[in-house]
């Protein structure tokens, strides 16, 4: 009993990335050519997820700056939300909108002209992830959203110029497990836009 649903949850996993492969290749290769273009005119990565997604966020933050498969310089990458004491006063100072404000406020004081806020999710509703989006887009900045199932309110929050990578499924686990190789399939991709080909060791 314990064996076979050890195995579904390989099944299920291997089956969800199968099928979606076709709807995610188009938008990943979106979101590589707006980092690479960022990133290479001087531009940073801001990085943002909440709860179990803001582990992700630390993940690719900290291999685009210490390098993912490749010896490459560190990638101009920040992880937002992950500074308990940053975190902690920030919320504390009574300001418009509360806790959910705290990642747009990053965002405008960290955020720049031709940066990028990556934005992780899993169904792309929560309302601050929106507001760091809307401070993005004030700020002139791409805004790449990971999600699950359609987008979510993100979806419709994104300009043309923003990207969506919305991974077609409902189970958040499933989800998760399918951004953490999305994430790994754009640092892969920015490492050959970079250093041209050449195989991991």
């Amino acid at each position: 009993m314990l064996e076979q649903r050890i195995q579904q949850q390989f099944f299920e996993s291997a089956d969800l990335k199968y099928q979606a492969v076709e709807t995610l290749v188009r938008p990943i290769e979106e979101a590589v050519a707006a980092l690479v273009a960022g990133l290479t005119s001087g531009g940073r990565v801001l990085v943002a997820g909440l709860g179990a997604s803001a582990s992700l966020a630390q993940l690719v933050t900290a291999e685009l700056l210490g390098g993912f498969e490749r010896e490459r310089p560190g990638l101009a990458a920040l992880a937002l939300g992950v500074d308990g004491a940053a975190l902690s006063a920030l919320a504390a100072v009574p300001h418009d909108g509360g806790f959910d404000k705290v990642l747009s406020r990053q965002v405008q004081t960290l955020g720049q002209p031709g940066d990028l806020l990556l934005l992780i999710d899993t169904d792309g509703n929560h309302p601050a992830l929106l507001a760091a989006a809307q401070a993005a887009q004030g700020k002139d900045m791409t805004v790449i959203a990971l999600t699950g199932r359609s987008g979510g309110a993100l979806r419709a929050a994104l300009s043309e110029t923003d990207v969506l990578v919305a991974v077609p499924h409902d189970r958040r686990v499933r989800v998760m497990e399918t951004h953490l190789l999305v994430l790994h399939c754009l640092c892969d991709a920015i490492d050959l836009q970079l250093l041209g080909e050449q195989d991991p060791e």
